[in-house]
């Protein structure tokens, strides 16, 4: 009986893989009526609904082998169709531009926009203006929740190193309020709690003083200086800030907050770059010190550029996009770098710009000098830490996660 059973359900499968090729799913029941065909032509059989799994699997590999194919035909008539449209002297056809949450997400009508007065009178009576405009000098007070973790002092460590004139007192048993108090007393402009749990940290409160507002943050993907493979040094220098994609008026309220953190007049010779990058409401912090290189670039370096560009030329015939370094910089002058595409059509328009005297070109790596953290917006505070009568501005809330293109800190403006 069991032989016979698993040979019935060995044809029936093979048959559903032969309707499956065919595009349909064909009825069992010839004599049936127009409307069953009809409604069995709507059913596709999908591999989930195969049991057996040696054919599903078969299945999915051959669904994905067909789908694959009908890609790469795709490219192929679309590489063709420029190629043709480059050899008559045309412009060839645009390519469409695939959607993603990037570009669909959701418009917003508090995005903040370069004449927007309303917003930059505001700027002017808001709680961070006396150290924006220099009047007062930021001061940062740094502690932890009352049970620190073993990796909680060794992120203070490295959070004293960034932000410039911190401070770190250890919590005890002091309570929060009579803390922010302390800090008030002591003309501290802003205080920042590490939480900790599980003995790593996993929170961040920023607290500005002495009016507030207070952010509640979620931090994960903490790598600290240590873990981070040919990470720098820092120095005592200070750094330059660059906050990237605030752009609606929670956004902006949240980068005014971290700009407090630091002060107005970075030294640019220390070459350090703190950035608070913000992507789908994540803000993302990374530390770099950038360095100045200067490398002789010699005449058989550029007849190697040459060379891989007529190797180029061989396997088409379309124009060649060749990425090169500027030259022709002497290090006495200002420095020049960056990456520079260069269109060429034909190959001795290459040689002449390239084959010459010796020439100079200049590098900027970076070096990360950690840490390296993320946070997430759990809540904005009007005000000082309080958690019974607070008010708040913002909250995160279930709710608010309906929608995959809607964003708080970053928006698409109308």
């Amino acid at each position: 009986m069991g032989g016979k059973r698993k040979g019935r359900e060995s044809k029936g499968l093979e048959g559903e893989e032969d309707n499956m090729a065919d595009g349909g799913y064909r009825s069992s029941n010839s004599n049936s009526g127009h409307g069953n065909v009809d409604s069995n032509a709507k059913r596709q059989l999908l591999p989930s609904m195969i049991k057996n799994k040696e054919k599903r699997s078969a299945v999915h590999a051959k669904l994905k082998h067909q789908k694959k194919l009908e890609k790469r035909k795709k490219i192929k008539a679309r590489d063709a169709a420029e190629k043709r449209a480059l050899e008559l002297g045309e412009e060839p056809p645009s390519r469409k531009i695939p959607r993603t949450i990037e570009n669909t997400r959701e418009l917003d009508e508090t995005i903040c926009k370069p004449d927007d007065d309303e917003l930059f009178a505001g700027n002017d009576a808001d709680e961070f203006s006396s150290i924006l405009k220099q009047e007062q000098t930021p001061k940062v007070l740094i502690t932890t929740c009352r049970f620190n973790s073993t990796r909680g002092p060794a992120f203070i460590t490295e959070l004293l190193s960034v932000i410039p004139n911190a401070h770190y007192y250890k919590r005890g048993t002091f309570d929060l309020k009579k803390i922010v108090e302390y800090a008030k007393k002591r003309d501290f402009t802003s205080l920042i709690v590490v939480h900790t749990n599980r003995r790593e940290p996993d929170g961040l409160i920023i607290i500005g003083l002495p009016d507030g507002p207070t952010a509640h943050f979620k931090l994960s993907r903490l790598v600290l200086r240590k873990d981070i493979k040919n990470h720098g040094n820092p120095t005592s220098h200070e750094p330059e800030l660059v906050l990237n994609n605030f752009t609606t008026r929670l956004g902006h309220r949240i980068a005014r907050l971290l700009q407090s953190l630091f002060r107005v007049e970075p030294n640019f010779r220390g070459r350090r770059v703190v950035t608070f990058h913000n992507q789908r409401d994540f803000i993302f912090f990374r530390h770099h010190r950038y360095i100045f290189e200067t490398k002789e670039v010699k005449q058989a370096d550029l007849e190697g550029e040459v060379a891989k560009v007529s190797k180029a030329e061989k396997k088409s015939q379309e124009k060649t996009i060749v990425r090169l370094q500027q030259f022709g910089f002497p290090p006495a002058t200002r420095p020049k770098y960056g990456i520079v595409e260069v269109l060429m059509w034909q190959k001795d328009g290459l040689q002449s710009a390239l084959i010459g005297q010796e020439k100079h070109q200049f590098q900027m790596p970076n070096k990360e000098c950690g840490p390296r953290f993320t946070l997430k917006l759990i809540s904005l505070q009007h005000g000082t830490f309080d958690s019974k009568g607070g008010e708040y501005e913002w909250v995160h809330k279930p709710e608010m996660d309906t929608s995959r293109r809607r964003f708080f800190f970053e928006r698409r403006g109308l």
